[in-house]
């Protein structure tokens, strides 16, 4: 790994600099592949969805849908103990979101009533990425906020659905399942074929070419973010066990090549003692290529002055997951602005949060966590304002009316208020 020691000014504070500016908001190379497969939706409906699939994926489907009974044989396919693992984080995962319901909320006088009424969206797609990168606990932390919202249509979206993606989506109330991926999926959902009906808003992770789908059908539709790499910021000092440090950081190395794992420490002693027990740890890890490539393309190991030093960092990257590996790490976490979600104290793995602990793994990443939240139930619910006035409220607003609407040069705005007042 990179060793970025920001103690004295020198070239590694540009190098950190980098770093925290990094995006994944702005247009890639899967772009104009995502444009013309979107176009050809647009254009030819089901048919260009079957012929992408088949070019892309070599994978022949006239009907996308799964009945029930496919569904339903690919549950019980599944071993006892990862039902049971999967109930678990299902149940902590909607108890958790049932916290998030919104109410009503508005001003009521003799002369007005002025209400913001919170509703549910009325159909959602869930996105699931298959094969290999098969991820049941994404269909879980992404459906099930949606559920408790009250969503009453929930799609999901997956290129050769597993057994265990399928178990995930019955636990999580998933209305519709189709066996449909890429761009070709996002586009579908976002126009609508005779399939596939038209939703309000796509969630989900995917590669490159679904989130450049993504991007270009928001607008159409709603969508959850652009979503970067994942990464970690490991926040440790003096009294961190280092294993635990290197273990989080291969946690989040082994997603992906692109993973960015990081660790900001105020003790120059801890550095050596992480890399051997990174060392260590990678001999073994299944996905070790994979980790490996992350921690040396992409990871860091950085040196500060001290604790206020490490807290600036952290805020400075806006990580999406953040762990606190330091003496009383509940002191820090008011000071602790722009991370997507913050892991307290040596036994909240970043895992624990991926899986199990409740809230959505669902999180801004590449320094989006500066300006946006967690997937919640709030994702789901969308916003009307409801405007009541009785005569003598209009009366007291009709001049404030008029002389607005003049001094815009909208004439028509000033005599609809004093038409009413006839």
């Amino acid at each position: 790994m990179h060793v970025l020691d920001l103690r004295a000014p020198g070239p590694d504070h540009e190098r950190w600099r980098r770093l925290c500016a990094r995006s994944a908001g702005l247009e890639g190379h899967a772009d104009a592949a995502a444009r013309e497969v979107i176009a050809a939706v647009r254009d030819r409906g089901d048919a260009a969805v079957a012929e992408l699939t088949l070019r892309f994926e070599g994978r022949s489907i006239e009907r996308f849908e799964l009945d029930p009974g496919e569904r339903q044989a690919a549950c019980e396919a599944i071993p006892a103990d990862l039902r049971a693992a999967l109930q678990l984080a299902a149940d902590n995962i909607r108890r958790f979101h049932a916290t998030q319901l919104p109410r009503d909320t508005g001003l009521h006088t003799d002369d007005a009533r002025l209400v913001t009424r919170a509703r549910p969206l009325q159909r959602v797609a869930v996105y699931a990425p298959g094969g290999t990168a098969a991820y049941p606990s994404s269909v879980l932390m992404t459906a099930i906020p949606a559920k408790v919202a009250g969503v009453r249509e929930v799609l999901l979206f997956t290129p050769r659905p597993s057994a265990v993606v399928l178990l995930a989506a019955e636990l999580a109330g998933v209305d519709r399942i189709f066996a449909v991926g890429g761009a070709q999926a996002i586009a579908a959902a976002a126009l609508g074929t005779r399939q596939i009906p038209r939703v309000d808003k796509i969630v989900g992770p995917g590669n490159a070419y679904v989130t450049a789908a993504k991007r270009q059908v928001f607008g159409l539709v709603d969508i959850d973010g652009i979503a970067g790499p994942s990464e970690v910021l490991v926040l440790a000092d003096h009294t961190a066990d280092p294993e635990l440090v290197a273990a989080d950081l291969l946690a989040q190395a082994e997603h992906d090549v692109l993973a960015c794992p990081i660790a900001v420490t105020s003790d120059p002693a801890l550095v050596p003692a992480i890399e051997r027990a990174l060392a260590v740890q990678l001999e073994t890890l299944p996905r070790r290529e994979i980790a490996a490539q992350a921690l040396a393309d992409h990871g860091a190991l950085v040196l500060v002055d001290d604790r206020d030093a490490m807290v600036a960092a952290a805020n400075a990257y806006a990580p999406e997951h953040l762990e606190l590996l330091v003496h009383d790490p509940r002191a820090l976490v008011d000071l602790l602005h722009t991370a997507g979600a913050i892991f307290v104290g040596p036994f909240t793995p970043e895992a624990a949060g991926d899986y199990t602990a409740g809230p959505s793994h669902v999180l801004p990443t590449a320094g989006a966590a500066r300006f946006a939240s967690p997937l919640g139930v709030w994702d789901f619910i969308k916003h009307t304002s409801v405007l009541e006035l009785s005569a003598a409220g209009l009366r007291a607003q009709a001049d404030a009316i008029v002389r607005i609407a003049r001094a815009e040069g909208l004439e028509a705005h000033a005599r609809a208020a004093l038409l009413r007042l006839r």
